[in-house]
């Protein structure tokens, strides 16, 4: 029999992706669903993962510690790497992977911290090295170091709290009673959702002296005892009393650091045998094989990793007459040899993020440690007291054993043995219940009186322990005994070393003898060129594509600074000596390409900054101009690409650079113009400021573009010019229009 058709709208009825039918829309304001679901997640990741707590611990790696803690591995022999990461799953839910990777920066092989607590057996990388892949957990071991028994020292004490783990089965700590300042000595860092961490690591013997001098004198100056950070890669800390200062007092700032480096005489070679911390072999060898490709690197004849089980070794062998100073400098300036550590001390404090200078790290360190001190304390004092207590029935029966004895054989039911022995001797129901389960062959008289003389020594134990939960100065002396011990175990020498008087690479200058006169050229379409004045002069028209054409063009020197301002808020930061001179019958070098942006993105405008002073003026389609110092935009580093450099809340219409204030002329697409000086504009602090309405504007209509006043060939003036911002402006009359200038962006 056939199936009967159903209808169409029987059919789908429970489908609401068909055509012609629509599933019911439930609108939600977009700041509920940021609340509800977004801050949960980003409170997470602050809280859980990526932010290090006062312990000098990530939960991942407090997890993973406790677990090889309980899997016996501080005293026992080294397991598989496999089975370690199996039992941190049960406290750690995010995954093998993610335990191992953790567990391969904890540990030895890795060389990522200055004191690792695992003890590892097979390759697990370096850290200075980007290529370089661990093994797999099935082939390597792992045990946890001798110093892990300083972050697990009483820990069965009620030092700190216990949570529940992830599924409610079993029990982890919330954090791990360190007995010295981890926080200080172990490098970390972290990404969460808008903060990050990073903490670099210092020299265990110094921490601990300087918070042994914090405890004595909290008025004490750090940096007389803390002397700088040092790296487990080595290196040189190019030592700046004010950057120092400002890390230690805000938790911010970077420490520059050098690599370490021998000449060879014999074989005219240089070994680099050291590196900054926060770079790696294969960086250093690609940015020097670019700087030969670029020709700016002549001396090296060659450059290769020798790397070996000895340790890190990059050699370079020098061309005839080198000298290999004055290349270490060139490669200091252009290569990570030397870089820059930075700082930003970002630890959770009861739950809270907060970034801290040195001084507050201890502060809070030594808060927290007193109070783990403490409850150890109290603790054992409990104990005693139970002890004392249970001894003090005992010492009753020593009155008359005979008499228990006669109490236990007459009672007939087993249940009633305390309650009876509690009657007979006045003495409480725990203290009958220890009776009750003395050995029949310690009821002896000599056995019970050495117990009961325990009680003196218990009574004199537990009136030191109250004496030292009423007095901090006796508990202050426990810890510094324990910071003395730990140094005296576990400190090692400074593995990066302090230059106090040293050269500024940043001022050595390349071939300032070949700085010669150019003129540059920006094209429409992000075509530069730079032309020596002699090639210009023999030189015919300029060379474009079919649609292309002179934006700007500067007469300045051959290594003189160049920013790039694109139509995705960024600028990009070079020198006239990364492009090679040209000539005019040529298209020249694609700035996109040239410069590395990103993909569809654009050049808008050329500045040469100079000695960063003027303003740059940044026009928006809404009306809107933001006036930013040129300082904003200069940076310390060699830093190639700064984002943010301008607002992207409305399209940019016109970028401008003006040395001081002047007239300009805005225009609107109704038309209008509104002539203005520039000093009515306030200058903002942040490049990306949406700045100040210029402009007001009708109903779909948008600012068209922005001029000098005497790009513009207005003639009237008086008409155009306004006395206050915001304004409308005056309608263009045709007289006026005849020199409009194209838009930067057009």
């Amino acid at each position: 029999m056939p199936k009967k058709k159903q209808p169409e709208e029987v059919k789908h009825k429970n489908n609401p992706n068909v055509l012609g039918l629509h599933a019911d829309v439930v609108d939600q304001r977009i700041t509920e669903t940021l609340e509800l679901n977004y801050m949960p997640y980003a409170m997470s990741v602050i809280v859980s993962r990526a932010i290090p707590e006062i312990d000098g611990f990530k939960p991942s790696h407090r997890k993973l510690l406790y677990t090889m803690y309980k899997m016996g591995l501080l005293n026992g022999a080294r397991t598989k790497s496999a089975n370690i990461v199996g039992q941190t799953m049960r406290l750690n839910p995010h995954g093998d992977a993610a335990i191992y990777d953790t567990m391969v920066r904890l540990s030895r092989g890795y060389g990522a911290l200055l004191h690792p607590f695992v003890d590892s057996k097979g390759n697990f990388g370096k850290v200075y090295s980007r290529d370089m892949a661990w093994a797999a957990s099935r082939y390597t071991e792992a045990k946890l170091a001798p110093i892990c028994a300083e972050l697990f020292r009483d820990i069965d004490s009620d030092t700190v709290d216990f949570v529940d783990n992830y599924d409610n089965t079993m029990k982890e700590p919330a954090l791990l009673p360190t007995t010295f300042p981890n926080i200080l000595v172990s490098a970390n860092q972290g990404i969460a959702v808008g903060m990050a961490s990073q903490l670099c690591g210092f020299n265990l013997g110094e921490v601990c002296d300087t918070t042994i001098a914090y405890l004595k004198n909290p008025g004490c100056t750090i940096s007389e005892t803390l002397l700088a950070p040092d790296f487990p890669t080595g290196g040189e800390v190019l030592y700046d009393p004010a950057t120092i200062e400002e890390v230690y007092n805000t938790g911010r700032g970077g420490i520059r650091v050098r690599a370490r480096w021998r000449y060879i005489k014999e074989e005219n070679l240089i070994e680099i045998y050291e590196i900054p911390y926060t770079t790696t072999t294969e960086a250093i060898m690609d940015k020097v094989a670019e700087l030969i490709k670029a020709g700016k690197i002549k001396e090296i004849a060659d450059m290769r990793d020798e790397t070996d089980l000895s340790g890190l070794k990059l050699t370079i062998d020098l061309k005839r007459g080198v000298d290999p100073d004055k290349l270490m400098q060139k490669l200091f300036k252009s290569t990570t040899l030397l870089d820059t550590m930075s700082c930003n001390f970002n630890v959770l404090i009861a739950g809270m993020p907060k970034v801290m200078g040195v001084r507050e790290l201890l502060d809070e360190w030594c808060a927290w440690r007193t109070e783990s001190v403490k409850r150890r304390v109290f603790f054992v004092l409990n104990k005693r007291k139970e002890k004392l207590h249970l001894l003090k029935g005992l010492k009753r029966i020593l009155l008359d054993i005979d008499k228990a004895i006669q109490i236990i054989r007459e009672t007939e039911a087993e249940a009633d043995v305390v309650p009876n022995l509690m009657i007979g001797f006045g003495i409480d129901e725990v203290q009958a219940e220890y009776v009750a389960e003395i050995k029949l062959r310690n009821i002896n008289r000599e056995y019970i009186l050495k117990r009961t003389q325990e009680t003196d020594a218990l009574s004199e134990e537990i009136e030191d322990l109250e004496d030292i939960l009423a007095r901090p100065s006796r508990v202050k002396k426990i810890i510094v005994g324990e910071l003395e011990e730990v140094k005296k175990k576990y400190a090692e020498p400074r593995k990066t070393g302090i230059v106090y008087d040293f050269e500024e690479t940043a001022e050595v200058e390349e071939d300032a003898a070949d700085e010669y006169p150019v003129t540059i050229f920006l094209s429409r379409h992000g075509y530069f060129k730079k032309i020596t004045p002699q090639s210009l002069r023999m030189s015919g028209e300029q060379k474009y594509k079919e649609d292309d054409g002179l934006s700007q063009s500067f007469e300045t020197t051959s290594n003189a600074e160049v920013m790039f301002f694109t139509d995705r808020a960024q600028v990009y930061k070079t020198r006239l000596g990364e492009f090679g001179d040209t000539k005019a019958s040529v298209l020249g070098d694609f700035l996109p390409a040239k410069l590395g942006m990103d993909e569809g993105e654009n050049v808008v405008y050329m500045v040469l900054p100079g000695d960063y002073r003027g303003y740059m003026l940044f026009f928006f389609e809404n009306g809107k101009c933001a006036k930013v110092e040129l300082s904003a935009y200069q940076t310390t580093s060699n830093r190639r690409r700064l984002t943010g450099a301008y607002s992207d809340k409305s399209p940019l219409r016109t970028a401008m650079f003006l040395a001081e204030d002047a007239e300009i002329a805005v225009y609107s697409n109704e038309p209008r113009c509104l002539v203005v000086n520039t000093a009515l504009l306030g200058v903002k602090s942040t490049r990306s400021t949406q700045g100040v309405a210029l402009l007001t504007l009708k109903k779909n209509k948008t600012l068209d573009y922005a001029c000098t006043l005497e790009a513009s060939g207005i003639t009237n003036l008086a008409r155009y010019r306004g006395r206050s911002i915001p304004a409308t402006g005056a309608l263009l009359k045709a007289d006026d229009s005849e020199e409009k200038q194209m838009s930067i962006l057009e």
